[in-house]
């Protein structure tokens, strides 16, 4: 394996391990995602867990999950003689990576606000006298 194959599969870890981290994706969470990312057109749930080799229904709770998560988009088709079925396709890499932005900005802003509660309560606690005996 070159050197520029290997820092690419590095950084595609680590891609992976934020989307883990910032929405507690599985790893057949990851695996519907790619496939839906690879298809020429939109994948119903069945088309879904054939590329992955996976049940139906297994498959359905990856799917939403990735609903729930914002990562896919669901568009309902319908036939012409009455019924439907749905779709899934990945949103756009740019929304998902504003969504996690904000994330991250309300995660730090929210640890700032927890140090600073941490310091005043222990800052007074440490600098108030000692009481005598």
């Amino acid at each position: 394996m070159s050197d520029s194959m290997a820092e690419q599969l590095r950084q595609d870890m680590e891609c992976e391990g934020l989307l883990e981290c910032f929405h507690g994706l599985k790893e057949l969470d990851k695996e519907c995602y790619r496939a839906l990312v690879g298809a020429e057109e939109p994948l119903t749930v069945d088309e879904i867990a054939e590329a992955v080799d996976r049940e139906r229904s297994t498959a359905y709770r990856a799917v939403q999950r990735l609903l729930q998560t914002g990562f896919i988009g669901k568009d309902q088709i319908n036939y012409d003689q009455g019924g439907y079925y749905h779709v899934y396709s990945p949103t756009d890499p740019s929304q998902i990576t504003d969504d996690m932005q904000r994330m991250l900005n309300d995660w730090y802003a929210k640890m700032g606000q927890l140090i600073q509660e941490f310091e005043n309560k222990y800052q007074s606690e440490t600098s108030a006298p000692a009481a005598e005996s």
